[in-house]
């Protein structure tokens, strides 16, 4: 019985030794598991601040491109502005006189005949007529171009701040608006056709979406720059079956097998050096994957290209 006993006592220290030993190897597996866990988080925190940056980046770089236009877009409006405002300048006295001579009236220093004498002589320098109708044009016409100029700056600041990750129900076809704007200048000599239907709202970052639409105009334009043809560029917007199709088509040189290969990888570029920074359409693979969407390229060379964006319609994700 005694041998019994001490067998069991040993069998029972064997098995808790066991028990002790694997709960020890499972606190060590499950520590690694967790440090592992914590450096996975810092690494992918650190490639969403990379990508952050390099978005940024490409934004700044695609602003360089767009300056002379800009400087061009911001110039019309300012020097009619300007050239009214000096028009202004020569009404100017006429104004202050009318002025004192009401004041000096007001305050009973001069007669009625005073008055119109004064009036008479005014009028014969500057048709008063011609006068209340040219200030409301040189005003309206300054207002209208310092409208532009504050449309344009607003267009840009909107384009060029860091942007957050933040996404919200909204139509696309605000993106494309803004982007239209913004290219304008430089689109002006190409022809731009534009189909675009009523679509449904989605959930999606528009500030991104922005960026990718200005990049695939641009590539387009780009693509037509030194063509025989007149440079044309067709711009589709649409829904079907739950997904919202972006297409940009342009006439343009196209694309060998080997670019359409390699176009959506990081700093692969065709441009000559200094006039591209190869990030453009990886970064717009980047934004169009994280609205859940695909890109589809169509390209022959010689005869132009087809970039299409599909994003699924999303609602806004249940808590």
């Amino acid at each position: 019985m005694a041998k019994l006993s001490e067998d069991y006592y040993r069998a029972y220290l064997r098995e808790k030794q066991a028990r002790d030993e694997l709960e020890l190897l499972l606190e060590e597996k499950t520590r690694a598991l967790y440090e592992s866990n914590q450096e996975l988080e810092e690494k992918v925190q650190q490639l969403q601040t990379q990508q952050a940056v390099l978005m940024q980046t490409e934004k700044m770089a695609t602003l360089g491109t767009l300056s002379a236009g800009v400087a061009h877009e911001i110039n019309n409006p300012l020097a009619y502005v300007m050239s009214n405002l000096e028009s202004l300048s020569y009404i100017k006295p006429v104004l202050s006189e009318l002025l004192c001579i009401s004041h000096d009236f007001i305050g009973g220093k001069i007669t009625n005949t005073d008055v119109l004498t004064a009036l008479k002589r005014l009028n014969k320098q500057q048709a008063f007529d011609f006068l209340m109708t040219d200030i409301d044009e040189l005003l309206d016409d300054s207002q209208e171009g310092l409208r532009r100029i504050g449309a344009i700056v607003k267009n840009l600041l909107s384009f060029a701040r860091p942007k957050n990750n933040l996404l919200a129900m909204s139509d696309i076809t605000l993106s494309l608006e803004s982007a239209l704007k913004l290219l304008h200048n430089q689109l002006k000599n190409t022809h731009l056709i534009c189909h675009v239907q009523p679509l449904p709202q989605s959930y999606c970052n528009l500030a991104t979406l922005n960026q990718v639409i200005v990049n695939l105009l641009l590539n387009a334009k780009q693509a037509c720059d030194g063509q025989v043809q007149g440079a044309e560029i067709i711009v589709e917007l649409y829904s079907k079956h739950k997904t919202i199709y972006l297409s940009v088509t342009d006439n343009g040189c196209g694309m060998s097998d080997e670019t359409i290969k390699h176009i959506f990888d990081p700093f692969y570029t065709t441009k000559p050096v200094g006039q591209g920074t190869g990030m453009g359409m990886s970064i717009v693979y980047s934004i169009i994957q994280e609205h859940q969407g695909q890109i589809v390229i169509e390209s022959t060379l010689g005869i132009g290209s087809k970039i299409t964006c599909e994003l699924p319609i999303l609602n806004i994700p249940e808590l």
